[in-house]
């Protein structure tokens, strides 16, 4: 599935009712979670069948598109789904118990309900919602009616703070003829350097939420002192809103050309599985993990690979610290010690560059066969990596 964007200009009328479809949505899917709450045994069917009850019950939910109505139950179904799923897995923590919406933002239209115009720059709503004809503002060199009608599966209109937007979902693949260069590398993602590979090379932490934290706190500021439910309050928080989103476009941004250059110059590519989740709730450090957003870079790691065909390996994150890349000893070292020096060989690293290694040969020997424990992460190509660099080093370590 390929995912077009396009930003959307109209009018304050046809914005009002695009947030009249939006609200619309809302009610549905507030609608069948409760229904799913008061009654056992409901199924995704059952929800879909509702969608029509409630048109016939409310005026107003029929002036939304009867494949949008549908396209809120799934919503609903997948919340539903996604919570039973972590209960059955035991997941740690809280499950996803699902909740009701109040701050929707984005409508979802299937396969009617919307017509693109014959020169492309233009797309239709003809529901009931009185949203009409909207221009499509993108990049020149994405042309939409390049795809036939047939392959676009969803429209969805999404409400930012600096406006509306347009999601097309086509069904087509998009493939990348790779040049094999012969490169195989290992990456240790950090906090002073956004990584480190095995070969040495740092790529530089950009910060954007650090470099940009003063000017959130004035606007913050801004917003509180403001009258509540004042018009002036309602335009700071515009303000602060479209500053966030700035920061996330930047951190985005910057971890997906990141993850292309990564890619398209290595032939396999390593990383440890981190669980982030429980290292944000280190309260000192909590801040510049999530401002790193390793777990955004991972992901577009993983789907540029998939486009190059490039395989990419998790192994587990014990010890990638602690172990001599070059006698496989252990050198106990707290987070604040950056320099790793081997009492064995007397190696001296950088700590994170030491990582990167030992983090490449895990996956190397995963490759080669040597799995050693059945509760080992698998990795983005399915296969189970090693835990352990290699047998001589477990016994060496054990004696």
């Amino acid at each position: 599935m390929v995912i077009c964007e396009y930003k959307l200009d109209g009018s304050k009328k046809q914005y009002a009712a695009i947030d009249e479809a939006i609200r619309i949505v809302q009610f549905v899917r507030n609608k069948c979670l409760r229904l799913w709450m008061d009654e056992r045994g409901i199924s995704k069917n059952d929800l879909q069948v509702y969608c029509a009850v409630l048109a016939k019950e409310y005026s107003f939910a029929t002036r939304l598109n009867s494949q949008a109505r549908q396209a809120s139950a799934d919503r609903t179904w997948f919340a539903i789904s996604r919570f039973y799923n972590n209960c059955k897995q035991k997941k740690p923590g809280k499950k996803g118990y699902p909740k009701f919406q109040h701050d929707n933002r984005s409508v979802e239209y299937k396969q009617t309900g919307w017509k693109i115009e014959t020169d492309g720059k233009h797309i239709r709503f003809t529901d009931g919602c009185g949203i009409g004809r909207l221009r499509l503002v993108g990049n020149p060199k994405q042309k939409i009616a390049a795809f036939q009608t047939s392959q676009i599966k969803r429209v969805r209109i999404v409400h930012r703070a600096d406006g509306y937007y347009v999601h097309f979902g086509v069904q087509a693949e998009r493939k990348i003829e790779h040049v094999p260069t012969g490169n195989v590398v290992g990456i240790d993602v950090g906090l002073k350097a956004y990584y480190t590979d095995s070969e040495g090379n740092t790529v530089e932490n950009p910060r954007h939420y650090r470099k940009a934290e003063q000017k959130l706190k004035r606007l913050h500021r801004a917003v509180s002192h403001k009258q509540k439910k004042s018009s002036n309050r309602k335009k700071a928080r515009k303000q602060l809103a479209r500053a966030y989103l700035k920061v996330q476009r930047q951190r985005e941004d910057f971890a997906r050309k990141t993850a292309s250059t990564l890619v398209s110059s290595h032939d396999l590519i390593a990383y440890e599985q981190l669980q982030i989740r429980n290292m944000v709730r280190n309260r000192h450090l909590a801040k510049s993990i999530h401002d790193a957003a390793w777990g955004t870079f991972i992901s577009w790691v993983k789907a540029y690979a998939l486009m190059h065909n490039v395989a990419v390996i998790a192994v587990a994150p014990q010890f990638t610290s602690q172990e001599c890349s070059a006698c496989g000893a252990l050198v106990k070292k707290s987070l604040s010690v950056r320099t790793h020096i081997c009492t064995g060989c007397g190696v001296v690293l950088d700590r994170d560059h030491n990582a990167a290694l030992n983090i490449l040969a895990k996956a190397l020997a995963c490759t080669l066969g040597h799995r050693e424990t059945s509760g080992s992460p698998e990795n983005a190509s399915g296969q189970t990596a090693s835990t352990r660099l290699s047998q001589r080093k477990t016994s060496k370590r054990a004696g």
